[in-house]
């Protein structure tokens, strides 16, 4: 209370606000609500996983990095990168390209191999969706960095808890940012194959 008995104020800005914008996110914020006592008790219980990892060296670039690093010392790594020839084959239904591409990633995967990738296209989330249901290791290159209380999406919390993926960046979190740009899915792919390049030829770096 301040001399004339009023409460001072909590909150001197705007108090943080998100409108809902589209159908089903309502429910998805309820869930959010829901789980965050849950997940905050597992970051607690695996802190090591969750620790935001400066400066990771590979391939002459720096990464920052969130979940289990000894991934990184994988015998094997590959790319999944959907080709644009590969997606536009399957809409004039020549499809066999396409679904033997995604199939020899998860058979990859299978044999122990790590696969790397942002993961941008539909067909490439699929793929994605199979390690994470067969709890395949895999690498994620994040288009945006890390906050400070960064917290893997649901999608990937519990196989970060878990030790099976390592999420990448190359970029400093940008709070404003939205979407990923058609120059930023090319430098991402791009560096998933560097990455690859690079530990392949330094197995157990």
């Amino acid at each position: 209370m301040n001399e004339g008995g009023y409460a001072f104020p909590v909150f001197t800005e705007r108090p943080f606000i998100r409108p809902l914008s589209r159908r089903g996110q309502l429910h998805t914020m309820i869930q959010y609500v829901r789980m965050n006592p849950q997940r905050l008790a597992t970051k607690r219980l695996r802190p090591g996983y969750f620790r935001v990892q400066k400066e990771i060296g590979i391939g002459g670039r720096v990464y920052d990095g969130v979940g289990n690093m000894t991934i990184l010392t994988a015998d094997c790594f590959d790319t999944v990168h959907v080709r644009r020839m590969m997606v536009e084959e399957a809409q004039h239904g020549a499809t066999e390209r396409l679904r033997n591409y995604m199939n020899s990633c998860v058979l990859k995967a299978r044999k122990g191999v790590v696969m790397v990738s942002p993961f941008i296209s539909p067909h490439e989330k699929q793929v994605m969706d199979v390690l994470l249901r067969e709890q395949r290791p895999f690498i994620f290159l994040a288009d945006n960095g890390f906050r400070e209380y960064y917290k893997p999406s649901d999608v990937l919390f519990d196989a970060c808890a878990a030790g099976r993926v390592l999420i990448l960046s190359p970029w400093p979190y940008d709070a404003q940012k939205r979407h990923i740009s058609r120059a930023e899915c090319v430098q991402l792919n791009a560096m998933a194959a560097e990455i690859c390049e690079s530990l392949n030829a330094h197995p157990n770096v």
